[in-house]
């Protein structure tokens, strides 16, 4: 009988789904600044499935432990490998696991990134899972990667663009400078800049907002938001999608909420008692 090998790291990444319906993934390798080898991928991509598939979790918080996000691939553990050794750098197709883990999927609801100290190289990759980024401000986004030959294969040149332009992210990608908080703000890169040590809890507050809102509808727009920017052939054709894809809230949640307007609720453009 062949025993398991004893997982070295069984922490390495940390999921938590909590009543309220706010998942928690935390990447937690506090001796590589949070680094990701293979098994760290692969505890990555599981985590943000579990997430995917657990109805009564709502919204994600992804962020990293010990005052960083994320410094990237763990190239010490890359250097002693073959590429040969890794499924990862294999098939592409669909939403299998990347060399980062989850890099390839298109998360099937909300995810907000809590990006503290460096989100660096695969790390600033993997902070482009979320839909916005809650930045602590004293952090440092960049292409690290550029000084060793690595390149951007868990969707660097493809989100990165989308989010910021191509000029910026031209500009971050061939010179892999280091960007600041605040010059991450400028660009659209960070959607908020918050205090040291604070950017879970903002994050969190954030995903306490979301849940207050009918979920079918902002799922629908989200998925049509990320269609106009991946996947429309044309405007028409983003136009159209927008369409058929909202059609169904129309009598499953907006005729309740007209009606709950017409009762009062929301004028002046309250958020209260949602």
């Amino acid at each position: 009988m062949i025993e398991a090998l004893e997982d070295p790291e069984p922490e390495a990444v940390i999921y938590h789904a909590s009543p309220e319906g706010i998942a928690t993934i935390t990447l937690n390798r506090a001796s590589r600044r949070n680094a990701v080898d293979g098994r760290t991928a692969r505890k990555l991509y599981d985590a943000f499935h579990l997430y995917e598939e657990d109805p009564t979790q709502k919204v994600c918080v992804f962020h990293g432990a010990n005052g960083t996000f994320c410094a990237g691939a763990d190239l010490q553990a890359f250097a002693t490998t073959s590429l040969d050794d890794s499924q990862h750098f294999g098939d592409v197709q669909g939403r299998n696991i990347a060399p980062m883990g989850p890099s390839r999927m298109r998360i099937k609801k909300p995810v907000i990134s809590a990006v503290s100290g460096y989100a660096v190289a695969g790390g600033l990759e993997l902070s482009l899972l979320g839909d916005m980024r809650v930045v602590e401000e004293d952090a440092v986004f960049g292409v690290f990667c550029r000084r060793f030959g690595v390149p951007l294969i868990d969707g660097g040149t493809v989100r990165l663009q989308a989010i910021i332009g191509l000029g910026r992210a031209m500009d971050m990608i061939l010179t892999g400078r280091p960007v600041s908080a605040t010059e991450a703000y400028t660009m659209g890169l960070a959607n908020r800049v918050v205090p040291k040590g604070t950017a879970v809890k903002e994050a969190v507050k954030i995903a306490e907002q979301l849940l207050k809102f009918p979920q079918l509808c902002m799922n629908k727009d989200r998925r049509s938001a990320y269609y106009a920017a991946f996947e429309a052939e044309s405007f028409e054709d983003a136009m159209t999608y927008e369409f058929a894809n909202g059609k169904e809230v129309l009598s499953k949640e907006s005729l309740d909420g007209a009606k709950r307007f017409a009762g009062g609720l929301g004028r002046s453009g309250s958020f209260e008692k949602l």
